[in-house]
């Protein structure tokens, strides 16, 4: 089995609260790490943008640490279409039939997940850090345990690596992740990231991601963690 660098990781990095916050988590960890963002022709296309701005401010703030910035395409769900986080025509809302958000892309996270282990494989880095949540998080069944545990078992066996995967907001609220961040010194960074799957700012208020959020910082600054 190929031995990875231990003190290399990867990071899906999309500029939401979840991603800025584990960002912040392996900065801490590591002295090596990269930030990878994909442009998958996601509506909300400005968290991009604001990725490429908090990666700025991550950079001051943690000096010491090699702080890479990559952006990739993956253009096939937007060619797939058939969902509102990358298709217009469908309005953000609750499918009446799976009860899951229209926002839901099928497989995304799986997707992602294996493209951010074969750079992981590429960079010699031993870590990848997923920020998926199974707690405050809208139904989507790709962000459960049991899915992140069998593609890392997946990945390790057909890479042939020791790799792993780190899923350290899988068990928290949003309030928690907001308590977390200010623990880590990065309150100020993680509240300028984009939630909004509309793409506005500071947010709708109305999709599912922004009321999560919300919700989340209000429990937080009322101490309902």
């Amino acid at each position: 089995m190929k031995q990875l660098d231990d003190s290399k990781a990867v990071v899906l990095f999309s500029g939401g609260q979840d991603s800025t916050t584990l960002l912040g988590i392996a900065l801490k960890a590591h002295a090596w790490v990269m930030a990878l963002s994909f442009n998958y022709g996601q509506r909300h296309k400005i968290e991009l943008h604001i990725a490429r701005e908090l990666i700025k401010q991550f950079r001051q703030r943690f000096p010491d640490v090699q702080l890479l910035h990559v952006i990739l395409p993956l253009d096939i769900f937007h060619r797939l279409g058939g969902n509102a986080l990358v298709d217009i025509k469908h309005k953000i809302e609750t499918n009446k039939e799976t009860g899951l958000p229209t926002t839901f892309v099928p497989g995304r996270n799986i997707i992602f997940a294996i493209v951010g282990a074969i750079v992981a494989y590429q960079q010699n880095a031993k870590h990848l850090y997923l920020g998926v949540s199974a707690i405050d998080y809208s139904g989507y069944p790709d962000c459960r345990p049991d899915t992140m545990d069998l593609l890392n078992q997946t990945l390790r066996c057909g890479m042939d690596a020791d790799l792993v995967f780190h899923t350290p907001l899988l068990n928290l609220s949003k309030a928690q992740e907001w308590e977390l961040a200010d623990k880590l010194g990065i309150f100020d960074i993680v509240e300028q990231s984009q939630t909004c799957y509309r793409g506005e700012r500071p947010g709708c208020g109305e999709c599912p991601a922004c009321k999560l959020r919300q919700k989340g910082y209000e429990d937080f600054k009322a101490g309902k963690i």
